[in-house]
């Protein structure tokens, strides 16, 4: 690796232009607009069929885009005919406006016109290079003929839109933005501007991409303000971004760009694109999202968004995505998991409307995800708090505080051992196994009681074949029962740490009762389930005198 070769790329603006830096945060849902039918596809090693990407353009619909770049028509068939179908069809919804690229030379930008034929909301998008190392190692021109080529781009873009007596918006690109002298892209920007006359009514758009990003975001930041503050005809200027994420800062490089006074931003979903790709515009939306602040657009069905891309493009989506990968909710933390379940149950019991509970930046079910499911995982790292938190809310098993422990490291040594995460019903399984219904040692038959100076016992103990009965009196049912125990066994300890709930309501419904048999200064955990709480309390004694015994 020889550093020595790299050397800064990026040029600042000719004064200081930092007012950005002042803003906390982004305020506003910028105008968006899609190019993954264009810049996302020419992308993929398999581009989209004529029929996926009709697909394609109404998910885009229906996520809220109005504005998508449906491709560059003059490029091939593919393309023209992709966007003739669109036409044709009369697929463009009435408030969406449709997109097409152009370089800006002569035959290019007749044949977009011929495509583009017959449709009334189009944005007519031309680009040449304006960076120094394209007019040195490329195009091999000076300054005054690279403007030349764009201000001659702009006139037939303004002729021919003339002589079809459409109203078709411009935007204008200087490609490589980043890689221009600042100075110099605003000239060209304002020779472009002062060709199409912008009005109100007719605004014209300024993209201004990081073709390859060459600098951190607050450089970028500079070079935007720099052009909000000069660039003429300013209030009927829409300013555009279209980052690229080669430094893997897309998303914080249009964050910073939106700050610097841009109106606009192309980019895609979850950022596929050239090489490392453009901005992820789900990741951006999201994030003002996160803060307050409407995207004005809907991935309140994240799962389905991400299922549909993934089949449209075939791209993988990362399990560590934000807000849309699969782990991106997940706690497999001990310390996590209890946070999180603590700060649900806090949420709950408060009724706070404001959305801070630890760990989970937003609430999962904005985005259509599942808290048993997706948000507290179990593997060998997890502790008894989220195990506690999956069974209760999987089963509505509400572990005594104390039992957590315990139930925590029977499911972890099951996760450890089998090297792999656990699910809810393989959690409840090893839950049933060792706490509900252990009886390796004996179960019981009939148990009948008396109440003769006290409460008396009759308990039938089954061990393999064998039966025997033993009577015991206690101070109430369980501790009758657990001293016939006590008799025939031979061991000696203590009940805790008992509690019961309801399992569901209504005449037939299930109680479940914990309890602990505290012995050699180590307590053995068992539960029980039955409509009737004694018999409920019993199981749980029988339970945990098994694994007792097994000790």
């Amino acid at each position: 690796m020889d550093v020595k070769k790299y050397c800064k790329q990026f040029i600042l603006p000719p004064e200081a232009c930092m007012d950005w830096a002042k803003k906390s945060m982004v305020e506003r849902a910028p105008v968006w607009c899609s190019v993954d039918l264009r810049d996302g596809n020419q992308a993929l090693i398999e581009p989209m069929g004529l029929e996926t990407k009709i697909e394609f353009f109404n998910l885009l619909v229906e996520i809220g885009f109005k504005e998508i770049e449906v491709g560059f028509p003059a490029a091939s068939e593919t393309e023209y005919d992709f966007l003739r179908a669109l036409i044709d069809r009369n697929l463009i919804p009435a408030d969406v406006t449709i997109q097409v690229l152009t370089q800006a030379r002569e035959h290019i930008i007749k044949k977009t016109f011929e495509a583009i034929r017959g449709a009334k909301n189009v944005i007519v998008h031309v680009y040449n290079s304006t960076s120094v190392a394209q007019r040195e190692q490329v195009f091999r021109k000076d300054k005054e003929a690279i403007k030349k080529i764009a201000v001659d781009g702009a006139r037939l873009l303004k002729t021919l839109t003339d002589e079809a007596g459409e109203k078709y918006r411009f935007e204008y690109s200087p490609e490589s933005f980043t890689g221009t002298e600042p100075e110099y892209a605003l000239e060209v920007c304002n020779a472009v501007l002062d060709v199409w006359q912008p009005t109100k009514d007719r605004k014209a758009i300024i993209n201004l991409p990081a073709t390859v990003e060459n600098a951190m975001p607050h450089v970028y930041a500079q070079q935007i303000e720099y052009m909000h503050k000069h660039l003429k005809y300013r209030e009927n200027v829409v300013i555009s971004l279209h980052p690229h994420n080669d430094r893997g800062t897309g998303v914080a490089t249009a964050e910073f760009g939106l700050l610097a006074g841009a109106d606009r931003v192309e980019g895609t979903l979850f950022g596929n694109g050239e090489r490392t790709g453009n901005c992820d515009v789900v990741t951006l939306a999201m994030n003002m999202y996160s803060q307050g602040v409407d995207p004005a657009l809907d991935f309140s069905n994240m799962p389905y968004v991400a299922a549909l891309y993934q089949t449209y493009t075939g791209m993988l989506i990362s399990p560590r995505q934000p807000y849309a990968g699969e782990l991106v909710f997940a706690a497999f933390s001990g310390s996590h998991q209890d946070a999180i379940a603590k700060g649900m149950k806090f949420r709950e019991e408060t009724g706070r409307t404001v959305w801070d509970v630890p760990y989970l930046p937003i609430d999962p079910k904005d985005v259509g995800r599942e808290y048993d499911s997706d948000v507290i995982r179990i593997n060998s790292q997890s502790g008894k708090g989220g195990v506690g938190y999956v069974l209760e809310h999987a089963y509505g098993i509400k572990l005594p505080v104390r039992m957590k422990e315990a139930v925590g490291y029977a499911v972890k040594h099951v996760s450890d051992v089998e090297h792999r995460e656990l699910k809810a019903p393989e959690i409840f399984e090893v839950f049933g196994k060792r706490f509900l219904t252990p009886r390796a040692h004996f179960d019981l038959g009939e148990v009948h009681y008396k109440q003769e100076n006290g409460i008396t016992a009759i308990v039938e103990i089954k061990e393999g074949a064998k039966r025997t009965v033993v009577e015991a009196t206690g101070n109430g049912r369980l501790d009758a029962v657990s001293n016939a125990l006590k008799k025939h066994f031979g061991v000696q300890y203590n009940l805790t740490g008992y509690e019961q709930h309801a399992l569901s309501s209504g005449s037939f419904a299930q109680a479940i009762s914990y309890l602990g048999v505290e012995c050699r200064e180590h307590i053995f955990w068992g539960a029980g389930e039955n409509s009737d709480i004694t018999r409920a309390a019993v199981q749980a004694l029988v339970s945990a005198l098994n694994n007792l015994l097994d000790a």
